[in-house]
Parts: C-alpha cells; structure tokens; sequence
C-alpha cells in the first residue's frame, strides 16, 4: 500500500522549492527592472494654436 503520508510531504517540499525559485526570480526582476534606466519621453502639442481666440 502507497504511503499517502510521504508522498504529501514529499509533494509540499517540491511546491515549496517552487515558490522560493518563483519568488526569487521575481525579486531578481524586480531589482534589474529598478536598476534600469527609464527612457525620457516628452510630450509635444500637436494641435496647431488657434490665434485670436481671446
């Protein structure tokens, strides 16, 4: 007969494994995404200015 017993807690090691590589990648892209130079993008008008609308 299986033992049900083992096998939960060798299945709850494993999934526990898998959470720490999972939370461990996203803190590791979290840090690269933070490091990372953000772009400068500026807005221009693009509407033409009416004149005379005073």
């Amino acid at each position: 007969m299986p033992d049900y017993k083992e096998m939960y807690f060798q299945l709850a090691a494993k999934v526990a494994n898998a959470v720490d590589i999972l939370v461990e990648a996203q803190q590791q892209g979290e840090y690269d995404y933070s490091k990372e130079e953000s772009p400068v993008i500026l807005l221009k008008n693009t509407r033409p200015e009416e004149k005379g609308s005073d």
